[in-house]
C-alpha cells in the first residue's frame, strides 16, 4: 500500500512538472494536488519504514517545485493585445480586393 502511493506521487509530481512548464500550465494544480495528497498518505502508511521517507521526500520537492512555476505562471504571464488598427486595415484591403475581383467575373448561365 505504501509503495502504491509512493509510486502515485511519483507520476503525479512529474505530470505536475511536465504542465507547469508547457502552456496548460493552469492545468498542473490538479496533479499536484493528487500528488500531495498520495504523499500524505505514503507517508503516514510508512512511519516504520525510513527508507521510504527518501523517495517521499522526493515527491513534495518536485510537487512544491511545480506548484511555485505554475504560480509564477500565473502571477507574471500577462496577455498584450497588440496594435488591432493596422489588422482592421489589412481586412478592410482584402475586402475590397476580393470585391472588385468578384465584379470581374463572368457568370455563364
Amino acid at each position: 500500500m505504501k509503495k502504491l502511493f509512493v509510486i502515485l506521487g511519483f507520476i503525479t509530481s512529474i505530470f505536475a512538472l511536465i504542465l507547469a512548464v508547457t502552456p496548460l500550465s493552469k492545468i498542473a494544480y490538479i496533479p499536484a494536488v493528487l500528488a500531495l495528497i498520495s504523499g500524505v498518505i505514503a507517508l503516514l502508511t510508512s512511519k516504520n519504514h525510513p527508507q521510504l521517507k527518501k523517495s517521499i521526500q522526493l515527491v513534495f520537492l518536485m510537487t512544491i517545485i511545480a506548484l511555485v512555476l505554475t504560480t509564477y505562471k500565473a502571477i507574471f504571464n500577462t496577455v498584450e493585445v497588440g496594435d488591432t488598427e493596422q489588422l482592421e486595415q489589412t481586412g478592410e484591403q482584402l475586402e475590397e480586393e476580393t470585391i472588385q475581383e468578384l465584379e470581374g467575373l463572368e457568370i455563364d448561365e
